[in-house]
């Protein structure tokens, strides 16, 4: 594996230094991961022209390599979703490049990619998340992808190929966030017949409470509780150990959580500035999904256990009706699908790829 200097964080001098983490510690967290990937792995921050920076691996088959196949396979791009990282794809990037390249990389703003400020407006934060992507894309030379993002990443993804569609060969969703609208509470001051099954108002404590949270990132609680921040991830994050157990006995997957997201806030401030709270998108993609050419292929992949709504798969098949949408629900998994039933997630992706090529 092939590395380089470590990205510096933007602006981020000022946050105390009792959190227990660094670029460092996150950077040998991750090795120890990526250490199970048995294909070659070429890891390397791609420089932007705005002089930022994308952690980005490359994996690929060193027997595919050997065989020198005439034909190229179309790349196939992995996007994390809010708070995550390239390693969390560590029970997948084997068995997804076993016939073609595989691509995973940081979004701007989290993992080991560079931190930036980000703007406070939904439209230009969304913008800032879609050049970095297709700068990186340039600087690389992809020609086509088939475009895999899991929840935040697939918000990105779908609002991506609505701009560079001829970039996409399929468009592959896994628990997007993002596209349903926000549901409307009914008119407090409505009455009449029928009034009595309507769902009654938050307390007023509830809507104070939830205003004061909304004043904060997402996951600033994980840099506020300084040295106890990798325990409080253990405790309520217990679930990533348990998905992972296989691969670690010991606390390495919520590590890697912790200093992923116990860095300067960055890409988290734009999540933030695109979500309503409880994590609505103020720009929901349903607004926005029929702008994809009928010609570009979507599955969209769901856990039958997931907090995700998977019936707005169905709605964007309705917004659609000249394009293919397929939707796929995977039984036994939670929102981290590619981690719950990882042989079943490989193997529908895998067969989505062979179909493009």
């Amino acid at each position: 594996m092939q590395d380089e200097t470590e990205t510096e964080g933007s602006g981020c001098g000022w946050w105390p230094s009792w959190r227990p983490t660094s670029m460092s510690l996150l950077k040998s967290t991750e090795a120890k991961i990526l250490a199970c990937i048995q294909n070659d792995i070429w890891a390397r921050f791609v420089t932007l022209p705005t002089q930022d920076r994308i952690w980005t691996l490359t994996v690929t088959n060193r027997n595919l390599q050997k065989a020198h196949e005439k034909v190229p396979q179309t790349p196939l791009v992995m996007v994390h979703g809010f708070g995550g990282g390239v390693g969390l794809w560590v029970r997948n990037l084997d068995p997804l490049s076993r016939s073609r390249p595989l691509l995973a990389f940081d979004l701007l703003g989290f993992g080991r990619s560079s931190r930036p400020r980000f703007p406070s407006d939904p439209a230009q934060a969304e913008e800032r998340f879609l050049n970095s992507i297709e700068q990186w894309r340039q600087a690389l030379g992809l020609e086509r992808m088939i475009l895999l993002g899991h929840s935040l990443g697939g918000y990105l993804a779908t609002s991506y190929a609505i701009q560079h569609p001829e970039r996409v060969s399929h468009l592959i969703l896994v628990d997007p966030w993002g596209f349903p609208e926000q549901p409307q509470p009914p008119d407090e001051g409505s009455g009449g017949q029928g009034s009595e099954v309507q769902r009654s108002a938050p307390p007023r404590w509830a809507k104070a409470l939830a205003s004061v949270v909304t004043m904060f990132n997402p996951l600033a609680v994980i840099r506020a509780a300084g040295p106890w921040g990798p325990g409080l991830v253990n405790r309520f994050r217990p679930d990533f150990k348990r998905k992972f157990e296989d691969l670690f006995d010991d606390n390495t997957m919520t590590q890697y959580l912790y200093h992923c997201n116990a860095q300067c806030p960055s890409g988290e401030v734009g999540f933030r500035a695109m979500s309503e709270s409880l994590g609505w998108a103020k720009r929901p993609m349903l607004q926005r999904v029929h702008l994809l050419p009928p010609s570009l292929p979507v599955t969209l992949l769901y856990g039958a256990r997931s907090w995700v709504d998977s019936s707005t798969g169905l709605r964007v098949g309705q917004l659609r009706p000249q394009g293919c949408t397929s939707v796929v629900i995977v039984e036994g998994a939670s929102h981290h699908i590619y981690a719950d039933q990882p042989k079943e997630f490989n193997r529908v992706v895998q067969n989505i790829c062979d179909s493009v090529d």
